[in-house]
C-alpha cells in the first residue's frame, strides 16, 4: 500500500515538478507532513505572499489541466467490442439458470421479481471487472484449452462477479440513501415499491452466484477454491463498510478517525480485494492456476493496483469534469473519509482544522466549495500529480519482478487501463 511516508518521498524525488514552489516550503513545519504546502509564516513582506499565493495558483492549475487532459471520454477496457457483446450475451441464460428451468415454480411472483431485480441491476454498469475476468483467464489459459465451452465458463465467472459486484451495490446505495447509480436511479429509488425492500433483493442477487457456481463448475477442479474465494471477498467487504461506519459519529465525519493507516484498510478490504484481486484470482483458479506463491504474488500486486485505483476515484470525485467522468462528485457533501481529506488534515493548521470541521459533511455547495478551495490552497493537486506517477512507476517495477510464472502483460494491462482512466 502506499503510505503517507511514500507520498513525501515522491514529493520529495519530483523537484523538477515543483521547481521554484518548494523554496516557499518551511523547513521547520512540525505538521504531521513536514513538506506541507502553507504558506510561510515569517516576516516576509504582503508583496511576498501574494507572490506565494500566485505561484500555489499556478502550480495547481497546472497539475489539473494535466489530470483532466489524461481522462478520456470512454473509459478504457480489457474487452473488445465482440468479447463484450460474447459476455453481454450470456446473461439471459444466467437470468434464465436462476428464474427457470423448474425451479420454484410455487412462488411464481417472487421468480418474477427476481428477474426484475437481476436485470434492472447487473447487466447496466461497466461491466469491467467480469469482462477483466475473461480477459485474464484468455491470458493465462494454454492457448491448446482456449476452446469455447471454456471460454464461457469464464463469461459465467465474470457474470458471478458482476453479481458479486450489484449485491454491494444495491446494500450501499440503501445504506448512503443515493438517489442514482451510474446515469440510472438507484434500485432502492427506483419506484416506491423497493425501498429498503432491496436489502433482501441484495441478499438474492449475492446468494445466485453460488447457484450458478453449482450448476456450471461444480466437476471442476476449481470449485471450492472459487466458492472460498467469493466468501472471502463477502466476508472483507463487509469489513471495509464497517471500517467506513467508524469514520462517522452520530451521522457526522469522526476526524479523529481520518487516518492514512485508516483509510488504507477501508481500501484494502472495501476495495482492493474485490475489485482487483478477485477477477484475476477467478481467472487463475479456472486456468488450473493453484500455486500459492503465484497468488501470493498476483495479490500482492493488485492490491497496491486496487489503492493506486482508490486514490484516482477520490481525487477524480472532488476535481475530476463530470462532463469527461461520467459523474458528480459526492465525497466532501457526503463527509467520506478520502485520500484528499486524510492528507488535507494531516497538512491542516488549527485554522484549517476549524474551517474543514465547518464544512466536511455539509450537504450544501457553499460548504463543498470551501472544502475545495482548501484543498488547493493546501496544493493537493500538485502533490496528487506527483503521487500518481510516482506509485505508478512503482507498481510497473513490482510488476517486473513477478517470478512465479505470470504473465507482465496482464499486469501491464490492467495498469495502462487504471493509468489516466475515466471511473
Amino acid at each position: 500500500m502506499f503510505t503517507n511516508t511514500t507520498l513525501i518521498r515522491a514529493c520529495t524525488r519530483r523537484r523538477d515538478v515543483f521547481g521554484d514552489l518548494q523554496r516557499h516550503i518551511s523547513k521547520t513545519s512540525s505538521t504531521p507532513n513536514s513538506n506541507a504546502f502553507t504558506t510561510r509564516k515569517n516576516n516576509s513582506s504582503k508583496s511576498q505572499a501574494n507572490k506565494w499565493t500566485r505561484l500555489n495558483r499556478h502550480n495547481n492549475q497546472r497539475a489539473l489541466s494535466t489530470l483532466q487532459a489524461k481522462i478520456a471520454p470512454q473509459a478504457a477496457t480489457l474487452a473488445s467490442k465482440e468479447e463484450s457483446r460474447e459476455f453481454m450475451a450470456v446473461f439471459p441464460d444466467i437470468v434464465r439458470d436462476l428464474t427457470e428451468a423448474g425451479k420454484h415454480t410455487d412462488i411464481p411472483e417472487v421468480t418474477k421479481w427476481y428477474t426484475k431485480v437481476l436485470q434492472h441491476n447487473v447487466p447496466n454498469g461497466k461491466k469491467n471487472r467480469g469482462l477483466a475476468v475473461v480477459a485474464a483467464y484468455k491470458m493465462l489459459e494454454d492457448p491448446n484449452n482456449l476452446a469455447p465451452e471454456n471460454i464461457r465458463l469464464a463469461n459465467i465467472l465474470g457474470w458471478c462477479v458482476e453479481m458479486f459486484q450489484s449485491s454491494l451495490d444495491i446494500a450501499d446505495d440503501v445504506i448512503d440513501s443515493n438517489e442514482k447509480r451510474q446515469v440510472n436511479s438507484s434500485w432502492s429509488k427506483n419506484d416506491e415499491e423497493v425501498d429498503v425492500k432491496a436489502i433482501n433483493d441484495s441478499i438474492l442477487v449475492e446468494n445466485g452466484l453460488y447457484t450458478i457456481l453449482k450448476k456450471h463448475f461444480s466437476n471442476i477442479p476449481c470449485y471450492v477454491p472459487v466458492m472460498e474465494l467469493f466468501h472471502d471477498a463477502t466476508l472483507k467487504a463487509a469489513m471495509g463498510q464497517t471500517l467506513e461506519f467508524f469514520a462517522k459519529k452520530d451521522g457526522k465525519p469522526d476526524l479523529s478517525a481520518f487516518t492514512m493507516s485508516r483509510y488504507n484498510a477501508i481500501v484494502k478490504y472495501r476495495t482492493s480485494y474485490y475489485m482487483f484481486y478477485l477477477p484475476v484470482a477467478l481467472a487463475m483458479y479456472l486456468s488450473a492456476r493453484f500455486d500459492p506463491e503465484m497468488h501470493r504474488q498476483a495479490r500482492t500486486i493488485l492490491m497496491e493496483m486496487g489503492h493506486f485505483y482508490q486514490v484516482q476515484e477520490d481525487f477524480l470525485d472532488c476535481f475530476g469534469d463530470p462532463a469527461l467522468t461520467g459523474k458528480a462528485g459526492t465525497d466532501i457533501r457526503d463527509g467520506k473519509c478520502t485520500w484528499l481529506s486524510v492528507v488535507a488534515l494531516q497538512r491542516a493548521t488549527s485554522e484549517h482544522q476549524r474551517i474543514f470541521q465547518n464544512n466536511y459533511g455539509q450537504p450544501n455547495l457553499h460548504s463543498e466549495i470551501i472544502i475545495k478551495d482548501l484543498y488547493e490552497e493546501l496544493s493537493l493537486p500538485v502533490t496528487y500529480s506527483v503521487y500518481e506517477e510516482e506509485s505508478y512507476n512503482l507498481i510497473k517495477t513490482h510488476i517486473q519482478q513477478i517470478s512465479k510464472g505470470l504473465p507482465h502483460e496482464l499486469f501491464f494491462a490492467f495498469m495502462e487501463k487504471l493509468y489516466g482512466r475515466e471511473c
